[in-house]
């Protein structure tokens, strides 16, 4: 599938993999997790953990935690793996 890109997306890679995403807008913990794995079953006692690298000026790193979002950002990294129990 070829996905044309415009000026209203910006690439996101989760796990190497690239996704177009609204510029402009966030992406929240439960949306990462998702687009890492489609299939996933809200489990309380499976938790994900979340890193990301080449973010917005004032935050280009960071952790992202159950019921958080960060802003968006061309080019920007993300690292999702299963952590199992809580």
């Amino acid at each position: 599938m070829n996905i044309m890109k415009d000026n209203k997306t910006v690439t996101i890679v989760v796990e190497g993999t690239p996704h177009e995403w609204p510029k402009n807008s966030e992406i929240t913990y439960i949306q990462l997790v998702a687009l890492e794995f489609p299939d996933f079953e809200q489990h309380p006692e499976t938790t994900y953990s979340i890193k990301y690298t080449k973010g917005q000026g004032n935050k280009p790193e960071g952790v992202l935690v159950a019921g958080g979002s960060v802003k968006v950002k061309e080019g920007m990294i993300f690292n999702v793996s299963s952590t199992g129990q809580s």
